[in-house]
C-alpha cells in the first residue's frame, strides 16, 4: 500500500464546548495519510490517475470552515468519512491538533485511522 500525505493543514473553524470557544473561530491542524496505489500515476505521470490531494484539501477545507462541533473526535471522524466516501481511498489516517488548548501543552487533539467498508 502507498500512501499520499497532507502535512500541516491548518483551518480555522468553530471548534469547542465553552460557551466563549462557540464565539471565536479557532485554527486546526490537520496531518492526512491516505492509502493509494500510485502505479499508474507514476507509470502515465498524469493527474487523472492520482489521488488529487489539491482536490481533497479543498473539500476538506470548506467542509472544516462550516462546521462547528463541539468535540475534535466528531470533526475527525466526519473528516475520514467524507475522505473514505468521496475519494479512492480506503484507508486513512487522521490527526487533528486543536493546538494550544491546554496551557503549556504545544498540542492537544486526536489520532484515528479509519477503513472503507
Amino acid at each position: 500500500m502507498d500512501i499520499v500525505f497532507v502535512q500541516g493543514l491548518k483551518v480555522d473553524t468553530v471548534i469547542g464546548i465553552y460557551d466563549w470557544e462557540r464565539k471565536i473561530r479557532q485554527d486546526i491542524i490537520l496531518d492526512i495519510e491516505m492509502s493509494s496505489d500510485i502505479a499508474k500515476a507514476a507509470a502515465t505521470d498524469h493527474i487523472d490517475q492520482a489521488l488529487n490531494y489539491k482536490n481533497i484539501c479543498k473539500r476538506i477545507i470548506g467542509f472544516v470552515k462550516e462546521s462547528e462541533f463541539q468535540l475534535v473526535e466528531t470533526l475527525a471522524e466526519r473528516i475520514c468519512q467524507i475522505i473514505l466516501n468521496e475519494f479512492d481511498v480506503s484507508w486513512v489516517k487522521l490527526k487533528l491538533n486543536k493546538g494550544e488548548a491546554i496551557t503549556g501543552a504545544e498540542g492537544v487533539g486526536v489520532i484515528i485511522e479509519r477503513s472503507a467498508g
